[in-house]
């Protein structure tokens, strides 16, 4: 089999050399089949070789390195050889004369086989391509782009003069290949004006490229994260090309492309799938440390049961030879498996250790501070916190947050780090003053990406905030869905930033992909805000949304109409198009693949999307299909009564004449718990529900059931349900006491089903008016019976 793999390697070289081949020389080197015959000819002829000599002996050398698996390429073997000096000398001497293909050959040759950026013969090359670059095909111009690349000279002077030959032929280029590289090169150095050039330009070549080319899509996606624009059609395209050849993807391109996709923030249902049976199948073909760090990463979030325990068992002896990003890597794919074993976790907490004690990467150390803090038990000693304050003032927002957050956890796990918080105020200190700089609103995300938790919250959400409304005139229809995250991420109503957000939404709705429409709608109905434009702007989304139906993932269907409900918005297009036996069979089948919280919260929504089209349309005659499902949700979560809730109820049986005429966790028809339920006559006294005595029996371990048919009986004339509702933080935004979208939706629903509200916001309860039993009796006696002192 190797003899007719060489053979036939051998036979491709003699057709590309081509017929007009007729130099000794030239055919000795084609007929080699590996480095130390080629070798051989380059000791035995130095006098004789001329640059197409040598040019196609390096350019052999490599080609013999990619035909090999990366276990078993001889880089620094070859590097070192003899006889590859000999070829460094005679490159050198001849680099006037060789052709502009030879001298692009060779320099690329150079730098795959690790010669320094700095060695003579790369300078002289690099100065030499730069003179001749005007006449370079683009072939040559993407070859040589790659070779600045290798020398990090992303924001060189010579990557914008490329830049601008691109710039200036960007019509006349038809080879989505050859673009793709030079994409991914130039992408420092490039205006957003010409990336949107070379974004169009793309997904006009994408179209009429073969599907077998998908490296170019993998190219592209890396662009997109470069520049920072994860362009939704572009990226579906690419995913379209990656199914079509998932039997062609390896363990390297799957795990490139999921890492795309997270840093893109794009999913794809089907993609997922095809990967993680893939993947599965390459645990047991893959065990040295390099390949399976990777299989690991990429599997970790896809993986079930099944895999994570094979691939727990075989990462245990890998452990010492990773480096620290890998390190970082492992552990966080181990928190999300939940894995239980306090001796791995120990050992990895030690080599993460040793290995920040010796860093001075402020990204790393972040990092590492970060993924220490994850661990079950964090501990940080004495040298690892002295590697922390040196690199603040190069931090990131999102490092210094970080650092804040870990750091604060480790004060609260171990007090004896105390004498170190003084650590906390210089991080403050540090991310105001990045904030107060900010001038770019894309810049500035990258760094707000990632950022979360309690010390951001207290320490610069307010800032944050400021910063966001002072750069809001750079908002677009590219950037406009990272704003709008980071609102529901922080339950922070703005009513300047949304209503920006609205404006620009209907003023480029015909760039906005329709994928985005849920992002852009999120904030204002979980925070139950109407822009000044309201109903031109959700009547502008909702169009958008009709036109592109066929586009969503069963389960974002869902969520979109979840979304529209909570702010009173009933599209009949969609409804028709969720409820029918077709769309839910698909659902269903999908379910079984989502990881497990989405496929919980996907249930979860379907339910109150039924709910609330049951009973805010009912003339779409849509069937409530959740009751079972309610019912056994409220076992779940509503099977004991809380210390609060019971305190609670015995106030409100003072209040009413007993326990029995008050039901705690309460569950109403189409599914709703209220905290307490009770009834009241046509003279505004209360009536008890019979059912209730036997519950009081067992009041030291009360479990409360659901309404029976006979505890829910018809009421009398002129009686009515009072619903009695205590909200929590959760209920409102994190700025001011407005009620958020759920809240507002649930008290919508229960006047619909015959209910009067009450809703008692925490902030009042626990103010210091009611700091006393008295004071909270008075306060839910005023309250109770409100209505009929009205």
């Amino acid at each position: 089999m190797l003899r007719l793999r060489a053979a036939y390697e051998f036979f491709w070289r003699v057709f590309r050399l081509g017929p007009k081949t007729v130099n000794p020389l030239l055919t000795q080197i084609n007929e080699c089949i590996n480095e130390e015959q080629i070798f051989d000819i380059v000791g035995k002829n130095k006098t004789k070789l001329s640059e197409k000599h040598v040019g196609y002996a390096c350019k052999i050398l490599w080609q013999f390195q990619k035909e090999k698996p990366d276990l078993m390429r001889n880089i620094l073997y070859v590097r070192d050889h003899p006889q590859f000096l000999t070829l460094r000398i005679l490159a050198k001497d001849k680099i006037e004369l060789m052709d502009d293909d030879i001298l692009v050959d060779v320099l690329h040759a150079m730098l795959r086989f690790a010669v320094e950026a700095h060695d003579p013969l790369i300078e002289h090359l690099v100065m030499e391509a730069w003179r001749r670059i005007e006449r370079f095909d683009f072939k040559m111009l993407s070859k040589f782009s790659t070779c600045l690349a290798y020398q990090q000279m992303h924001f060189s002077p010579l990557m914008g003069k490329i830049a601008d030959i691109v710039n200036r032929n960007l019509d006349s280029m038809q080879d989505l290949r050859t673009l793709s590289v030079l994409m991914v090169n130039i992408s420092s150095v490039i205006s957003q004006n010409f990336c949107e050039r070379l974004v169009n330009k793309t997904e006009l070549l994408l179209d009429t490229t073969d599907p077998l080319h998908f490296n170019s899509s993998i190219r592209i996606m890396q662009f997109l994260r470069n520049i920072r624009y994860n362009y939704l059609p572009l990226l579906e395209k690419c995913n379209h090309m990656f199914i079509s050849n998932t039997k062609q993807l390896n363990l390297n391109t799957l795990s490139l492309i999921l890492a795309l996709y997270q840093s893109l923030q794009f999913n794809n249902f089907p993609f997922q799938i095809l990967a993680r049976e893939k993947l599965s199948k390459m645990i047991a073909l893959y065990y040295d440390p390099a390949s399976f760090v990777k299989l690991f990463v990429a599997l970790g979030p896809l993986a079930g049961p099944t895999e994570e325990k094979e691939i727990a068992s075989i990462l245990y002896k890998y452990l010492h030879v990773y480096k620290p990003v890998e390190l970082a890597q492992i552990t966080k794919s181990l928190i999300h498996l939940n894995l239980h074993n306090s001796e791995f976790f120990i050992i990895l907490r030690d080599l993460l250790l040793s290995h920040l004690k010796n860093n001075v990467i402020p990204g790393e150390i972040s990092m590492l501070v970060h993924v220490i803090a994850t661990l079950p038990f964090p501990h940080l000693d004495e040298l690892g916190l002295s590697r922390v304050e040196p690199i603040l003032p190069q931090c990131s927002l999102s490092d210094l947050c970080t650092l804040a957050s870990s750091l604060s956890k480790w004060f609260q796990y171990d007090h004896s780090y105390l004498d170190n918080i003084k650590l906390l105020p210089q991080l403050s200190a540090y991310a105001y003053r990045r904030l107060q700089k900010a001038n770019n609103l894309n810049v500035l995300w990258e760094e707000l990406k990632y950022v979360h938790g309690e010390w951001f919250e207290e320490e610069l959400l307010e800032e944050t905030i400021l910063t966001l409304q002072r750069l809001a005139d750079q908002i677009t229809y590219r950037n406009i869905t990272n704003l709008t995250t980071f609102i529901v991420k922080t339950s922070y109503l703005s009513p300047p930033m949304l209503d920006k957000v609205a404006s620009v939404t209907i003023q480029q709705i015909n760039k906005i992909h329709p994928l985005a429409l849920h992002s852009i709608l999120l904030p204002f109905s979980v925070l139950n805000y109407d822009p000044p434009q309201k109903d031109e702007f959700f009547g502008t989304c909702i169009q958008h949304l009709n036109s592109h139906l066929s586009l969503f993932e069963p389960h974002i269907l869902v969520f979109l109409g979840f979304t529209l409900a909570l702010s009173e918005y009933f599209p009949e297009d969609l409804i028709k198009e969720i409820f029918n036996i077709k769309f839910l069979a698909k659902l269903d089948s999908q379910l079984q693949y989502l990881p497990s919280f989405l496929n919980m919260r996907t249930h979860s929504r379907l339910m109150e999307f039924n709910r609330a089209v049951c009973l805010e349309c009912p003339e779409f005659e849509i069937p409530w299909f959740h009751h079972d499902y309610c019912q056994q949700q409220y076992n779940k979560v509503n099977s004991s009564i809380t210390v609060i809730q019971h305190k609670i109820y015995k106030m409100l049986g003072k209040i009413l004449g007993g326990p029995n005429y008050v039901k705690p966790s309460a569950l109403t028809p189409y599914g709703y718990t209220v905290d307490f339920e009770y009834i009241l006559d046509k003279k505004k006294k209360p009536l008890p529900y019979r059912s209730q005595l036997e519950v009081l029996n067992k009041l030291s371990c009360v479990h409360w059931g659901p309404d029976t048919d006979n505890s829910r009986s018809e009421l009398p004339p002129g009686t009515q349900r009072v619903a009695l509702e205590f909200l929590d933080s959760r209920a409102f935004c994190k700025n001011i006491s407005h009620l958020k979208g759920r809240s507002a939706m649930k008290k919508r629903h229960l006047e619909i089903l015959g209910y009067r509200v009450i809703q008692i916001p925490y902030v009042v309860w626990n103010s210091m008016e009611l700091s006393t039993k008295n004071a909270r009796m008075e306060y839910l006696r005023e309250h109770l019976f409100a209505e009929a002192k009205s």
